[in-house]
């Protein structure tokens, strides 16, 4: 593996009080806000690309604090990867990050002085921290983590669905730090009985018929000392557009439960029954979270786990090489809710596998590089295919799932080259 492309950051000498101080220049009041117009964006607004699949022509543009992303929508805002950031290291930069807001209305003026997080509910003592506190009343926590859209490669389910028809981009790995979500809910003191956590944010919506977003998590699972309150990404403040100053980071979950800009934490004595959690992000009640198109009868349960997935990231489809040249081949895998075991190659479209060499490991929820080559023997078309194996001996189906969300796809990625 080639060293030269670890882009870890070091976190173990992030100054808290810096980061205030980083916060505070990073309110934005006035240009951040101007920029979020669609006439603003317009200007930014740069090449033509062509995603692979049926209505895939998305422009790049720039918003306030990212480099050029692809375009879904300017409001809320949905901007996707390129391919091309992943080859680039195991942590996505900031800039480049991914971006998915459910809500029109997101707040651009934060002021650090006076924003505060609201921890109550089913509680001995309802409690209001301001980020002062939070960042220096609590022991500091650090983890590398894949944040990954629950709708991640829509754009290829077949029948088509609703919904943001994202590439494979609608995801990213940074290490986050932050505070224990436990240490937080321990100030206020959970109360026997308490059943779930719901998380809110300070985005909202543009009409008050739009239901809240808001996430909730089982009491155990938020108490687990994983899930955290991150105030840092790669070492610095998040970018506004990922949830500055604060949001929720869970680990090994889809990231529809990382609320951003979270301001709001409440205790249930009861199951949360809010559309997010009853109505929305549903899928079928089996590992795949798979259905046939049409079928009825199926139960459906929230979205939770991520599953093992894996990418060429040097070589686009398409691309030619030529026989009996070796061909250096890259990527990287993440293991869903657990660690990468495996990455297995195939040049011949399935015929035969062979493990890649895997890169450094940053934790169970991270990304991984891996590396392998191959020396093409003729001319002719060529499938390159790669899939994880994880920790828990799961591995990528060969099968696309289906269901009417979009949502869960982990089938092994296909790329065809041309061989000459």
């Amino acid at each position: 593996m080639d060293t030269k492309r670890d882009n870890a950051p070091n976190l173990n000498d992030l100054d808290r009080r810096n980061f205030l101080r980083l916060a505070a220049m990073a309110g934005l009041s006035t240009g951040f806000g101007a920029s979020l117009g669609g006439g603003a964006l317009s200007a930014l607004a740069s090449d033509l690309i062509t995603m692979p699949f049926a209505n895939g022509d998305r422009r790049m543009a720039a918003f306030p604090q990212k480099r050029d992303l692809i375009l879904l929508r300017t409001r809320p805002p949905l901007l996707e990867t390129p391919m091309a950031i992943f080859d680039q290291g195991a942590f996505t930069p900031n800039d480049a990050f991914y971006v998915r807001w459910h809500l029109p209305i997101v707040p651009t003026d934060i002021n650090v002085d006076t924003f505060r997080v609201r921890i109550h509910g089913h509680v001995r003592q309802p409690i209001e921290l301001t980020l002062k506190q939070i960042l220096h009343g609590f022991d500091p926590v650090e983890l590398a983590a894949v944040n990954q859209c629950s709708g991640n490669s829509r754009g290829f389910f077949a029948p088509r669905v609703a919904g943001g028809e994202w590439g494979n981009g609608a995801m990213g790995n940074a290490r986050w730090t932050g505070v224990r979500l436990k240490d937080l809910l321990d100030r206020a003191g959970v109360l026997p009985g308490a059943v779930q956590v719901r998380f809110n944010g300070a985005d909202g919506p543009e009409v008050p018929e739009t239901p809240d977003f808001m996430k909730s998590l089982a009491i155990d699972h938020a108490r687990d000392g994983e899930v955290m309150v991150a105030y840092g990404m790669n070492g610095i403040e998040l970018p506004v557009l990922n949830g500055f100053p604060i949001r929720l980071v869970v680990p090994g979950w889809f990231a529809t439960y990382w609320v951003k800009m979270l301001n709001d934490i409440e205790v249930l004595d009861h199951p949360d029954d809010n559309f997010w959690m009853k109505s929305a992000y549903l899928v079928p009640d089996n590992p795949a979270g798979n259905l046939k198109p049409g079928e009825t009868g199926v139960k459906m349960v929230p979205i939770s786990r991520l599953l093992p997935r894996s990418f060429i990231t040097n070589i686009q489809a398409g691309a030619t090489v030529h026989a009996g040249r070796p061909v250096a081949l890259r990527g990287i895998a993440f293991g869903g809710d657990t660690g990468v075991a495996q990455v297995m190659v195939s040049c011949d479209g399935g015929a035969q596998w062979h493990p890649a060499r895997l890169g450094r490991d940053y934790g169970k929820y991270s990304f991984r590089q891996w590396a392998s080559a191959f020396t093409p023997a003729a001319p002719g078309p060529c499938v390159l295919m790669v899939k994880t194996i994880n920790s828990n001996g799961l591995s990528q189906p060969l099968e696309p799932n289906w269901n009417p969300g979009g949502f869960m796809r982990n089938v092994i990625e296909r790329t065809p080259v041309n061989v000459i």
